[in-house]
């Protein structure tokens, strides 16, 4: 399995000729999505949604509602590969199993309306892998890889720290990294690697582009 970190939320997993895209929004570079056989989106926030980026590959797009109406209004050209899911459900994508998690987007602030966000949990070959989105719903079963939130408007670090041992991943990669310095990346990296280190609980921050070694 050869798993690349994108712009912010974006991850392309590469598994036994089928290649699938997390959340290719307008944060991540267009050529993370090329050749991709599906595409997954959590939510409709722009850093997660950008129906240019989608063009740029024949992937089949699976998502919730919020964004199929978002794809159905401002890109109706996309909607022929259009799969709407919905929370709980487990479905194929590409020959990978995939289970629906979660409905809700972090809250940002009381007046700032809340949207719906659905988390991926991914299973390639027996390696169970997990995208969150804007959330922090734990899956509910036992997780190889979490991809992680390390930064956003509606997340403490010290949230991002009880959500990894939550889960409980032996492995953790920095994901939605696009809102901080790289200061604040050191800084959420030590804090990481003194709390949750010792219990296990490995953390990885990969520059865009990078893959992440074997698991």
């Amino acid at each position: 399995m050869r798993i690349t970190k994108f712009g912010h939320a974006c991850v392309r997993i590469e598994h036994d000729g089928t290649t699938l895209v997390l959340d290719p929004g307008g944060f991540t570079r267009p050529e993370a999505v090329e050749g991709a056989d599906v595409v997954l989106i959590t939510h409709e926030h722009g850093d997660h949604y950008a129906p240019d980026n989608l063009r740029r590959c024949d992937a089949q797009i699976y998502t919730i509602d919020g964004v199929a109406d978002q794809i159905r209004s401002g890109a109706p050209d996309l909607v022929e590969r259009l799969t709407v899911v919905t929370p709980g459900e487990q479905l194929t994508a590409g020959g990978v199993p995939v289970t629906v998690v979660g409905v809700d987007h972090a809250i940002i602030h009381s007046e700032i309306p809340r949207i719906h966000n659905s988390g991926y949990l991914m299973d390639f070959g027996g390696t169970k892998v997990y995208h969150p989105g804007d959330a922090l719903t734990a899956p509910g079963e036992t997780v190889d890889l979490l991809l992680t939130p390390s930064s956003a408007p509606w997340l403490k670090v010290g949230e991002a720290i009880d959500f990894v041992q939550e889960v409980g991943a032996k492995h953790n990669l920095a994901i939605h990294d696009a809102i901080y310095s790289e200061a604040g990346h050191g800084l959420v990296d030590m804090l990481m690697a003194k709390v949750n280190e010792p219990k296990g609980l490995g953390w990885t921050r990969l520059a865009v582009g990078a893959e992440l070694p074997q698991l």
